[in-house]
């Protein structure tokens, strides 16, 4: 039986996702097994936070990691690991 996520879990995985290269909200959707829904929320959560930026080209929607998205990142992967060992 698998574990439901936590919502700091699902945050760091579309953070994750998107430093990774993922930029499209349907393959970052698809990425995090997420609803749309869930994902827009979080999508504008992260923009709001100024985690993650928005970039238009040819009239789509991109999403981009930012500064500050990576350096959380960073502390979340280096606590994880602290708490996992």
């Amino acid at each position: 039986m698998s574990k439901k996520r936590s919502r700091l879990e699902i945050y760091l995985e579309v953070l994750e996702t998107i430093m990774a290269g993922y930029s499209k909200p349907t393959n970052i959707m698809y990425k995090c097994n997420l609803s749309w829904i869930t994902l827009k929320e979080i999508l504008d959560s992260l923009i709001e936070k100024e985690l993650v930026t928005t970039v238009e080209r040819n009239k789509r929607k991109l999403y981009l990691i930012t500064e500050k998205g990576r350096s959380i990142v960073n502390r979340l992967e280096e606590t994880y690991d602290l708490l996992s060992t």
